[in-house]
Formats: structure tokens, sequence, C-alpha cells
């Protein structure tokens, strides 16, 4: 999705081979954000888009889709998936929509501050063009048009690739404490304009104001890492076993490299990999979500500017906003050394085929259907907090998401009650989400809302109880009411699948042991919490028979994550990491380098050729 993190998707834009029920996934990331985890967000997916099918035809998530009667939709070079494309159903173009523009109303003057106009430009090597669909971006707030975006096609790609492989040869030239410097005034860039591009990401993508700011504050704090880190990456001097010889690690960059992010994180995914990658010495073309044009046509402008005022080819940092034919090709491109991909599982699992074909990189950023145990001596009140902001926070469209309370049976009835008060509590704070005071606003889209339902009905037959929310709200906009659902088996099939929409399942367990089963048992493996007294139980929670998950945390919620650290999960999120930590080394290629000073040539391990 602040996991923030994660992420992260692509929208199909052919149309279905067969009418069928509008099944959605569970698409981040959002964001950023992860598989069965971000609903419409995956549907970005090669095309980073909030639609609802992938880039490469797939489904965004297969988040809270059912399969009954489903049409099989097939993308460009992949199997077919028994999912209808809902991104077909709302297309986000000219033609589809009616009535005034945001842009044109006083309430949305920061638009102008971040230099969008009326109809804006989407693809940038240096220069803005574009020659492919014109899309109008929606407001999910009121399903109005804020602003048009011209997206590219692939022969806009090939520009695009070909002004970044230029680009890239100045740029990998220069000291790495020199792109650091640049890497600095980014963030200095951003600073200055942090209030209008965090309105900008609650106005397209649907959170509230305080978590758009603080999204591009996570892009702000990267930069700050990144400088430092231009001063650190240092290599290894080995010890060698032959006289007169030296091994050293060196590490260089890849060249250009490819980034796709999710529409529940349109900032800070982009953030994360920019800014280290810059560091590294890459280029990079970004293709955002396809739901969220507009942040990444003003992310970029920003980027681009100090590029230009420090004589830099703006290519350095591209932008291909598009569909699925620049998706698939960024997959395919042996060009691109590193694809960097915010979306579903299912999805992600197509990308990292593709791109393993040509032998190339990838960096994966899936699903996360995460889970927070609360032991018998938890300190409830924290818990409630803590689980209030995870579950309903973003409207549940981060990866980091809670979609599972596993609470011990001494305190399970305790919890329930006091979260169904601070549920209600919200309910008094959903609104518009640039608006002040307010702290849920709605799904990005008309598939996520579809998604929300078919979950809940799926929850119903199978068992499940919905002890708060669980109705469509009678408003414009795409807002739904958080739901709390009890009464289902831990291994239940909508349990373990993940939907990208605020909807969490209360489980009872007997035992610590029990709940980290429970816990390790989804395909996925994002983000974890624990709370707890015991110090016994935190070991064993953060040790090898604990929690599976790339995330584990111990009294504090799923989200929230930290950029010191790397993000990313196991299994079925992918395995990728970004952020902090030692994740810069996925941007770089490492060599072993023997250097031989002496005048001898012995053999290593004592061979003698003679």
């Amino acid at each position: 999705m602040i996991a923030t993190r994660s992420l992260r998707h692509l929208a199909l834009l052919s149309t279905p081979a067969a009418p069928g029920p509008v099944l959605v996934g569970s698409g981040k990331l959002g964001g950023p954000w992860c598989t069965n985890s971000y609903v419409t967000a995956s549907a970005s997916l090669l095309s980073g888009s909030s639609g609802s099918t992938s880039q490469f035809g797939l489904p965004a998530n297969s988040v809270g889709a059912s399969s009954p009667s489903p049409t099989s939709v097939a993308g460009p070079g992949f199997a077919s998936s028994p999912y209808v494309p809902i991104f077909n159903l709302q297309r986000r173009t000219m033609s589809s929509n009616s009535g005034n523009y945001l842009i044109d109303e006083p309430k949305y003057a920061f638009l102008k501050q971040l230099g969008i106009q009326k109809d804006n430009a989407g693809v940038f090597n240096g220069q803005w063009f574009g020659s492919g669909e014109v899309v109008s971006s929606i407001c999910p707030a009121n399903n109005r048009p804020i602003a048009n975006v011209t997206t590219g096609s692939v022969d806009d790609y090939e520009k695009v690739v070909q002004a970044a492989e230029e680009a890239w040869e100045i740029w990998a030239d220069l000291p790495v404490p020199k792109r650091g410097e640049i890497v600095r005034q980014i963030g200095d860039a951003l600073r200055e304009k942090l209030e209008p591009l965090g309105k900008l990401v609650s106005l397209e993508m649907g959170k509230i104001v305080p978590e758009g700011i603080g999204e591009v504050q996570e892009y702000v704090d990267i930069c700050d890492y990144a400088v430092g880190l231009s001063r650190m990456m240092a290599g290894k001097v080995i010890p060698s076993e032959r006289p007169g010889h030296q091994l050293l690690e060196c590490w260089n960059p890849l060249g250009v490299i490819g980034v796709i992010s999710a529409f529940n994180f349109p900032v800070a995914v982009y953030g994360w990999n920019n800014a280290l990658a810059m560091a590294c010495g890459n280029a990079i073309i970004w293709k955002g979500a396809p739901s969220t044009p507009l942040v990444s046509v003003a992310t970029t402008r920003i980027v681009a500017d100090v590029l230009e005022k420090n004589g830099l080819p703006g290519a350095i940092c591209s932008l291909c906003s598009g569909g699925v034919p620049v998706g698939e090709k960024m997959a395919k491109d042996p060009r691109i050394k590193l694809l960097s991909f915010t979306g579903s599982t299912e999805v992600g699992r197509k990308v990292a085929l593709t791109v393993q074909e040509r032998f190339g990189k990838h960096l994966l950023e899936l699903g996360g259907n995460n889970a927070l145990i609360v032991d018998e001596d938890a300190d409830v009140e924290m818990v409630v907090r803590s689980a209030t902001f995870a579950c309903v926070g973003t409207a549940g469209q981060r990866c980091t998401t809670l979609r599972r309370m596993i609470l011990h049976e001494a305190v399970y009835d305790q919890v329930l009650e006091r979260l169904k008060k601070a549920y209600g509590s919200i309910m008094n704070r959903v609104g518009d989400p640039l608006d002040d005071g307010v702290l849920y606003g709605p799904l990005h889209s008309k598939a996520g809302l579809e998604a929300y339902k078919k979950t809940l009905e799926d929850a119903k037959k199978a068992g499940g109880k919905i002890e708060f929310g669980g109705n469509v709200m009678n408003r414009e906009g795409n807002f739904v009411e958080p739901a709390i659902v009890t009464g289902l088996p831990h291994d239940s099939p909508v349990v373990h699948r993940e939907t990208f929409a605020p909807i969490v399942y209360l489980l009872k367990c007997k035992s610590l042991e029990e709940g980290i089963a429970w816990n390790n048992e989804v395909e996925q493996g994002l983000s974890s919490s624990l709370f707890t007294k015991n110090v016994e139980h935190v070991f064993k929670w953060i040790g090898p028979k604990g929690s599976d998950c790339g995330i584990i945390n111990v009294n504090i919620p799923t989200s929230g994550a930290e950029i010191g650290g790397a993000f990313g999960g196991e299994k079925a999120t992918g395995g990728g990491r970004e952020s902090g930590s030692d994740a810069w080394k996925q941007y770089m290629r490492r060599s072993t380098c023997t250097i031989n000073y002496s005048k001898e040539l012995p053999l290593a391990q004592g061979i003698k050729f003679e």
C-alpha cells in the first residue's frame, strides 16, 4: 500500500468475449500496494490501472470475485482467466463521461499549482506528448470527471525507451553522490508541493487528505534515505586464497528499469522505486495506474523540473501512461532490465513468467490477506484502536489492510463489542475525502464496490453474520459501510480470498499456536501482527515457527510500515522488497572481481596445470 506501500495495477481494454457477472479481484495495494489485494487496483497491472483486469487481460485481483458462470477473458499471450473484465464496463474515456470537469471549479484550484490542465499529455521522455486513447480521470467521491489525459501507444513507448537508454548513458557517468544530490533536490521539490499533490492523491484515489499528504511525505522520506545511501553503497574486499590476488565485490546500475504501480498508492510506490533506482544509477520508465493518471503526470512534472534545472535529460525519469499493449511491452522488453510490479497475485504470476522468459529481473509486490492475533493478555483498548485504522483506513484498500482478526476466546466478545462501537464512531466521519474532519472516504471504483457486495453475499451464504455495516451507502460516489463478519470457519474460502474492500473477519482461537497456524495458512504472506504482553510469545511469533510473513509486528497494526525497513512479503505476495534495508541491491548488478597484482598465475584450490 504506510502500507502505505502497497500496491498497487492494470486494466483490460478489450471487451469481454461474452456477457457475464461483474466479478472483481481484490486488487495495490494498494496499492500498493497486491494480489487478491487490489480489486480495481490490479486492474492496472501492466497498465497500472484501477479497473479490474490486469494489463495482461487478467482480473486485477481475484479478490472478491467468485466463479459462478464466469466469462473467460484472455490477455494477449496468456491463458484465459474466469473473470469478467470490469474495467471494460467502466472505461474512463471522454465519451463515457459527461458534465462539467472538476478542474474548472474553485475547490480544486490546487490542480493548477501542479501544472494540471483540463487536457494533459500522459507521455514524457523529455518532451510531453501522447497519441493513444484520451481518458477522463474520475473522482471516486462523486464519480465526476476531473480532467483528461492522452495516454501512450506502443509507438510512443518505443520513443520513451530510446530516450531513456540515451539518458542513462549520461546518468550512469555521474558519481553516485552527485546522483544523490539530484535526488535530494527532488525531495525538496516534493516538499514544496506536498499539500497540492497530497490533495490530488485524495481527489483521484479517494483516500483522505492526511493519508494523501502522508503518501507524498513517504516519497520525500525515501529521497532523504537515498541521499544517505548515495554515500554508503559499499562493496566488499574479500581475502583471496592466492598470493598476489585480491577479490572485490562491485555493484553497478542495471540500466533502464520499469515501474508499474497501483491506484491505491499512486505516489509512494513509484517513490520507493524511483529514489533508490536513481541513486543506484538507473533510468526509470513509469507506467502508473490507468485510473490515477493525473497523479502520474503531476509527479513526473515535479521530478522532470529538477532534472531540467540541472541540465540533465528529463528521460532519466520517463512516463508512459497507457493500457494493455504498453504494459505487456514492458514485461517482454529485454531493454527493461528490472520490472517492478505492484498488483494482484494472479497478474503478478503472469508478469513473473513473462519477464523470466527473457531472463529479466522482476520485483513483485502482490497480495496480502493480513491477520492480527490478539493474545489472551493483550491490551484490548490498544487492539481496538489499532485494528480500526488497519481495517477501515483507505477504505480497506491497502495491501496491508487488516482482513482477519484472530482473537483468543478469552477476549473475543470484548474485542467484538468495542470494535463495533469504534466503527460506529467512524460512521460520523464519512464524506468527501478532501473535506476537513473526514476519516473515511469512498472505494476507488465501481468495480471495487461490486466486489464488496459479492464478497458479503458469499460470506452470508457460507454462514457468516454481518455484525456491522455491509451496505452500500445511499449517496453519490462509491461509498460503502465497513463490515465486520463473524461466524465463519478460519479456513472458509471467502476468508481465504482477499477482497480489496473494508471487510474484516473475526475468528476465535484457543491458543497462540492455533492463531499462528491460521495466520500462516493463507497463500499470501505480507503483513501480520500479534498483540500480547508475554515476552515468550513475542519471540515465538518472530521466530522460525512463528509468522511466515515479510512484515511481522508486535503490539502495532498490520499497516503503517516505515521506510527504513525493507517492505514486501513472502509466498504469493511475490518475495519482492522495496524501500529500506538493502532493497537497493535489487536495482544493481553484482560483480565479483579478481585482481592479480603479482607476476605469478596460481590457480584456485591449489590446482596445478603445468
